[in-house]
């Protein structure tokens, strides 16, 4: 459990406040104000003020007062910077670091903030491609950020070239191999008394049979060991529709070798391109009905896999947070009210008409986008709450 919660918290709190800084610096880039620069879900922990010749510092946790416990500040500080130009940013550090977000001057967001004088370091006085600068800020980084760790990986991991020899390098806890008592080294001789000679040979009779008993011969050293088990399935991606294949959780041995960082960064664009085809692949199939909604997953899907690469080691538990980070990226630029991409779907619509939307339109096109995610969220929460029990 506590694997879970450090690792859900450690990723969800590295994307998003990666997410919200590119959005940071974008607004300071083109001389818009930030108000307010918080990571993390309220209550406030730490708040740092910038102001003029010195940072105001203030911490808050549990304080009794006046007869009763209450959310307070329980220490503040001045740190002097004689002749320094503060901004005003409050920067707040919340007590759960899951979340965060950035209060710019003059922005009309789902808040529908309406204090706006029209200032020239308010947002709503840029120019069109100003706004879709910091609009897209957010995403630019999270696809940044999976570029780097795919490159990172890539670079220390190497070239890879699969042996096409059937040998197990690695069995997954809990899979059908383990369970039974194979080890690392075993060869995989027959399976249903067919012969086994590449592990091609060995995947494309153990895919072809989901949930079905199965005889296994292996050699370990000299000595030839037979094994009964049951496969399991999962769903499997097939051009546009979705197959189910048999697996027990094996993986055959990989030879790397060393390559340049700039093939590092080529694997580092492929596979975040590639990250973004799977997503887009998922919409196709939802649209054609070869996926349904209920294959969608929410948080507590994020946390269990977040926890299980975790346990497998670094290099599955950042590319894990690598897959998430294009994930958010492609939500966020959809054009849904309540999201980035619907912000820039927003303001490219009034560059189009040459005229701000009315605050009733707004409200009316917030209230649709804000609806829909809340349908989506709870909707995932379901299939969370049903595959958990």
């Amino acid at each position: 459990m506590f694997t879970i919660i450090w690792s859900t918290a450690l990723i969800l709190g590295i994307l998003i406040t990666i997410h919200e800084y590119g959005h940071f610096k974008a607004a300071r880039s083109v001389g818009v104000r930030v108000e307010k620069f918080s990571i993390g879900i309220p209550p406030r922990f730490i708040q740092l003020k910038s102001l003029n010749d010195f940072i105001e510092l203030k911490v808050y946790f549990f304080k009794w007062s006046k007869g009763k416990l209450k959310w307070d500040v329980i220490y503040t500080n001045q740190i002097n910077k004689p002749g320094r130009k503060g901004s005003k940013t409050e920067y707040v550090i919340a007590l759960l670091p899951i979340g965060g977000y950035v209060k710019m001057a003059g922005i009309l967001d789902e808040s529908l903030d309406s204090d706006v004088q029209y200032k020239d370091d308010e947002f709503i006085v840029k120019s069109y491609w100003e706004k879709i600068w910091i609009l897209s800020a957010g995403v630019l980084m999270n696809v940044f950020l999976a570029f780097i760790i795919f490159a990172t990986i890539g670079y220390y991991q190497g070239k890879s070239e699969v042996l096409n020899e059937p040998i197990i390098s690695e069995l997954k806890k809990g899979m059908p191999a383990e369970v039974a008592g194979m080890l690392p080294g075993d060869e995989i001789k027959f399976i249903n008394d067919k012969s086994v000679s590449t592990w091609d040979d060995l995947t494309s009779i153990i895919h072809s049979l989901p949930e079905e008993e199965i005889s296994m011969v292996i050699e370990r050293g000299d000595e030839l060991i037979d094994y009964d088990l049951k496969t399991m399935s999962s769903p499997f991606p097939n051009g546009s529709k979705i197959d189910t294949i048999g697996l027990i959780g094996i993986s055959p041995v990989i030879l790397y070798s060393d390559i340049s960082l700039l093939n590092a960064l080529i694997i580092g664009y492929n596979r975040t391109v590639g990250s973004f085809g799977m997503m887009i692949m998922s919409i196709n199939m939802l649209i054609s009905g070869s996926a349904s909604v209920s294959d969608f997953g929410g948080p507590i899907m994020i946390a269990q896999l977040a926890g299980e690469t975790a346990e497998a080691g670094w290099i599955p538990f950042f590319t894990f947070m690598a897959l998430i980070s294009v994930n958010l990226a492609f939500i966020n630029i959809l054009p849904i009210p309540g999201l980035d991409g619907g912000h820039i779907f927003l303001h490219t619509i009034e560059a189009l008409i040459r005229r701000p939307l009315t605050l009733r339109t707004r409200i009316v096109i917030q209230q649709i986008g804000m609806s829909f995610l809340l349908l989506l969220m709870l909707t995932v929460m379901f299939n969370d709450i049903n595959r958990f029990f």
